[in-house]
């Protein structure tokens, strides 16, 4: 008696053994649902590729930034040296105006002397005029007349006084006409050396006039580089916008990628914890499992979507792996709660499951696996999950899937 409960105790002991191992290699955190790890995957992949595409976008702003920058040190040294011609232009301008004021006065005095030159003309033409006529009239009288006064003085006293008279009025003549001459030399120097500074003085407002005209030149050149240079701001600040708008998108679609990101990938730890939790929860025994009208037709229809075109084996397993999760403490304790179950199985999310119910698409060999599953059959042990393959992952492989 003692012997055979030792015998089934090691047959127990070995059972669960073997059960604890496949059990340990179906519940493997190294996914959790098909659906899921790709969707990670994904979400992953894209939150880099806008993550490199927002690096970009920064990149290219900063350059259009610096390039932006260069064009404003360009333009302050426009606006220098546009100021500098200011400055320049305003002294030319005023050099201008004291020349134009010089030549103004110049001008006036040169009027001033031509009118007194032409007056002095006339005084010592009148001059010269009384002088012939005097000289005349004693050439006319014989030349007695002076002769004819002294005589006709009564007294010695009146004779000198006569030959004074007559000498200061022959002096006063010839001082005249030498000082009209003199006055007329000077008059007329004096027109030439004024002639000479205006003429000086309209070479000089010509050149300060040639000198406006080169710095207004220079102005107006200055003018349109700072005009293109503005233009050039105008267009690269557009620019500029436009890749800021850029980076606010790619730091929106940036955010919103990783925000999907952590959320598939808290779904999955979620699902990873769910996986070993069912590993160490309680299950039910198929005897303990009533099913439900409907029940058959809608796990035949789950198998064809998932696993329609694997061997009958991997049909068997997809069901196993419905009724281990409804024998699970952790899911629904149904068939419709467990296939029903929020982002479980792709044909509920995408709508392939409903297709498939209205018009029956289960095969036979369907039908076969689901009788199989509900009746407690299962060739993946106690797993709950299965997908595609991919490295890293462990489990028991069946046709295309793993199952763990």
């Amino acid at each position: 008696m003692d012997e055979r409960k030792q015998k089934h105790k090691r047959g127990f002991l070995h059972t669960a053994v073997f059960l604890l191992l496949l059990l340990f290699s179906c519940t493997l955190p190294a996914s959790a649902t098909e659906e899921t790890k790709e969707k990670m995957e994904e979400a992953e992949r894209k939150k880099e590729e806008k993550q490199n595409e927002l690096e970009a976008a920064q990149a290219e702003l900063a350059r259009t930034e610096d390039n932006l920058a260069a064009l404003q040190v360009v333009k302050s040294g426009y606006q220098g040296e546009m100021d500098v011609l200011n400055e320049e232009m305003q002294l030319v301008a005023d050099q201008l105006a004291v020349l134009e004021t010089k030549i103004d006065l110049k001008q006036m005095e040169i009027d001033e002397t031509r009118a007194a030159l032409m007056e002095a003309s006339e005084t010592r033409l009148n001059q010269y005029e009384s002088m012939k006529m005097r000289i005349r009239f004693l050439y006319e009288s014989g030349g007695t007349t002076y002769v004819d006064l002294l005589l006709s003085a009564e007294s010695f006293g009146e004779f000198l006084n006569y030959a004074d008279y007559i000498d200061q009025l022959s002096a006063y003549d010839r001082r005249m006409l030498e000082e009209y001459v003199a006055t007329e030399k000077a008059i007329t120097e004096t027109a030439m050396r004024l002639d000479q500074e205006m003429a000086e003085l309209d070479e000089l407002q010509a050149n300060v006039a040639e000198q406006q005209g080169r710095v207004s030149g220079l102005i107006d050149k200055t003018a349109q580089k700072i005009a293109a240079t503005v233009d050039s701001i105008e267009d690269v600040t557009s620019v500029a916008d436009a890749i800021e708008e850029q980076v606010d998108a790619r730091e929106q679609e940036v955010a919103d990628a990783t925000a999907e990101y952590e959320a598939i990938k808290a779904k999955y730890e979620e699902e990873l914890r769910l996986s070993r939790l069912a590993a160490q929860s309680a299950w039910r025994d198929i005897s303990q499992v009533t099913f439900e009208e409907g029940d058959r037709y809608l796990l035949a229809n789950l198998i064809y979507c998932e696993a329609g075109g694997e061997p009958y084996e991997g049909q068997v397993a997809v069901g196993a792996v419905v009724i281990n999760r409804v024998l699970s403490s952790v899911y629904p304790d149904t068939v419709t709660g467990v296939i029903y179950q929020r982002s479980q199985f792709s044909p509920v999310q995408y709508g392939s499951l409903a297709a498939a119910l209205a018009v029956n698409r289960a095969t036979d060999s369907c039908y076969r696996a689901a009788d199989e599953a509900m009746s407690g059959r299962t060739n993946v042990g106690n797993c709950v999950y299965f997908r595609t393959p991919i490295p890293g992952l462990e489990g028991i492989r069946i046709g295309g899937h793993i199952f763990y």
